[in-house]
């Protein structure tokens, strides 16, 4: 019998110190944002925030579930407590700490710019004036484009995706859309949507981050900048980032 305590005493505590099971989190993402969150032609969840994500949990020995559910959606959910944090491309800034975003350290750093259909007239910011450019909501780009919306005389309109946002102006119903630069560019590339990418339209850019809502999930920002580390010294971020912004 004290033999039998003994052990149930030694695995409750092995539980405790967590040294059975490692911690398991639920994680939001956004739906199509290539290439950091996309489904590919098997219907798999791919990505450069994926495949981070997946190095750095096994770099830090946790498990995690991912699930889709856009970008709104995965700020709710974690403000709600539903899920304990979001790998989204979400650009690291002051005004979101002050709401609440707990970031990670920065692990890409991302510019805006602005697009428009092939063959468009629009050649830049001068030739919006009583146009309307088309944005995802709650998103830097959203922002970038109202910083520049009255002095260039046009109208933003938000949308609930960035596929929405690319359609509304390769349908017409937009002259230009802002969106992030290496999003923009895997879309032309990949031939998803007949856009052209303006030059000199690009910001200074931010960078991305991990992020959670409440300080009780500051340990699951610290094992993501531990591994972020370990992933950059040993190569396979920069093997992540090359398998999805070659050129080819």
């Amino acid at each position: 019998m004290k033999k039998n305590l003994a052990l149930i005493l030694c695995f409750a505590m092995l539980l405790c110190t967590g040294a059975v099971m490692a911690e398991d989190y639920a994680i939001a993402t956004d739906t199509a944002f290539r290439p950091f969150e996309y489904t590919d032609e098997t219907g798999a969840l791919v990505g450069i925030d994926v495949e981070i994500l997946a190095a750095i949990a096994a770099d830090q020995g946790f498990t995690y579930t991912i699930e889709t559910l856009g970008w709104d959606g995965s700020i709710a959910a974690c403000r709600a407590g539903q899920k304990d944090g979001m790998i989204a491309a979400a650009s690291i800034t002051e005004e979101r700490k002050a709401e609440g975003w707990i970031f990670s350290d920065g692990y890409f750093t991302g510019t805006q710019s602005m697009a428009v259909a092939e063959g468009a007239s629009v050649k830049g910011f001068d030739d919006l004036k009583d146009h309307s450019v088309a944005v995802k909501g709650g998103t830097l780009s959203e922002g970038y484009a109202n910083s520049l919306a009255e002095q260039y005389g046009f109208k933003v309109e938000t949308f609930g995706s960035t596929l929405a946002v690319f359609m509304a102006v390769t349908g017409g119903q937009c002259a230009a859309c802002f969106e992030d630069t290496p999003v923009i560019e895997d879309y032309i590339r990949s031939g998803g949507v007949f856009l052209q990418l303006l030059a000199d339209t690009a910001n200074e850019g931010n960078d991305y981050g991990f992020a959670v809502f409440s300080p009780d999930k500051q340990d699951l920002v610290d094992k993501f900048n531990a591994g972020l580390a370990n992933i950059k010294a040993s190569g396979a971020y920069d093997e992540i980032l090359a398998r999805y912004l070659s050129e080819q």
